[in-house]
């Protein structure tokens, strides 16, 4: 069976390293807000050229906390509007929500499966506070238009960059295109960890303190709670072994792009639309290699037949989920059309050339 993503082997690759830090960590006695996440969030802000990191526990809550300072700065107010794409996964919108804010969806491009910039400025009202942009498959989606619209209209550009970690756009990396970027470290992102884990990232020197505190019960200084806070902290643990993968992140995606330029050139399946590589190839980072098709189930089925392992994302749009049964009527036909014929084939930086050929050989005999 060739494993949609490979995490036992992907580990292993840094076996040594890892459980020389998980020892040292154990051994240290410090468990929370020590070494190891301070060397973590400052290797993580070289990474990305940002001035400021906070690690916080998990993706949603780097999406929520961001949210959270704004309205705590007096920027935004419950009821304010957020741009955001329609198809992107659910926690994009429930941080959203979740901060009593309104998400007002964006059709996507249906050629890259971002949110169409295009259609940005019509969406905007009088109400409308942010943009949050989701990189999604870990393709950029950014713009000089993108940025105009941003000054025009005073609003602030949040990057949910959950997938795109070490993507570019004009030689700037993803989590520092906007004014503040939020991470997840889920142990299947190209930078994960062995659980839970999130970042937020900003040069906002003002809204990362405000982040800090809010993440750790509104507090800035032990007993003194200046913020109705969240307990969100990226643990000693998790920022050790983020510290080490973090060192093969562009080693690991180039192993992914070389993968998804093999698919893309032999993949020749009439049946099958490919994504397509960008002008720029350091724009995408290639989380997942997502294909469409129109029988979906057929293939899938046939996939597992062969011994090729699929996942689909994402079998639902969030404005078709029972959590948000208010809009359950609202109608995004390219989100809807998406969301029907993905499917997304394997790739990992342990993926051997023999199966990636395999998966080639099979998906182009359906």
């Amino acid at each position: 069976m060739i494993k949609f993503l490979d995490l036992q082997k992907i580990n292993l690759t840094h076996q040594d390293e890892i459980e020389k830090k998980l020892s040292h960590v154990f051994r240290s006695g410090w468990y929370l807000m020590g070494q190891e996440l301070s060397a973590f969030e400052s290797s993580l802000s070289q990474y990305i050229g940002t001035k400021h990191t906070i690690g916080v526990a998990n993706g949603l809550d780097a999406l929520r906390l961001i949210l959270r300072g704004y309205i705590e700065m007096g920027i935004m107010q419950k009821g304010d509007e957020i741009l955001v794409p329609s198809n992107t996964y659910i926690a994009s919108i429930l941080a959203i929500s979740d901060n009593g804010l309104v998400p007002v969806f964006v059709e996507p491009d249906i050629n890259n499966y971002n949110i169409d910039i295009a259609k940005i400025e019509e969406n905007i009202t009088s109400k409308t506070k942010g943009i949050l942009i989701v990189h999604l498959y870990g393709r950029t989606v950014f713009s000089d238009k993108l940025k105009d619209f941003a000054e025009k209209y005073q609003l602030k550009i949040i990057e949910d960059n959950a997938q795109a970690i070490g993507a570019e756009w004009k030689g700037k990396k993803t989590g520092n295109l906007g004014d503040a970027a939020g991470f997840s470290f889920y142990p299947g992102k190209n930078l994960g960890a062995l659980g839970d884990a999130g970042a937020v990232t900003t040069n906002d020197e003002n809204l990362a303190k405000i982040i800090r505190a809010l993440a750790n019960y509104g507090s800035d200084q032990k007993y003194i709670n200046i913020y109705q806070g969240l307990n969100s902290r990226l643990d000693e643990i998790q920022a050790a072994v983020l510290g080490v993968k973090l060192k093969y992140i562009d080693e690991e995606n180039s192993t992914r792009k070389k993968i998804a330029r093999k698919y893309i050139s032999k993949i020749s399946n009439p049946k099958i639309i490919l994504p397509l590589f960008p002008t720029d190839e350091n724009e995408h980072v290639w989380h997942l290699f997502v294909i469409r098709v129109q029988n979906r189930e057929k293939l899938q089925e046939y996939l597992t037949e062969n011994g090729i392992q699929t996942l689909i994302h994402y079998p639902i749009p969030p404005h078709k989920q029972k959590a948000y049964k208010e809009w359950n009527s609202l109608s995004f036909p390219i989100s809807e059309k998406i969301h029907e014929e993905v499917l997304s084939l394997p790739i990992s930086p342990v993926m051997t050339e023999e199966e990636t050929d395999k998966v080639i050989e099979i998906v182009n005999r359906f």
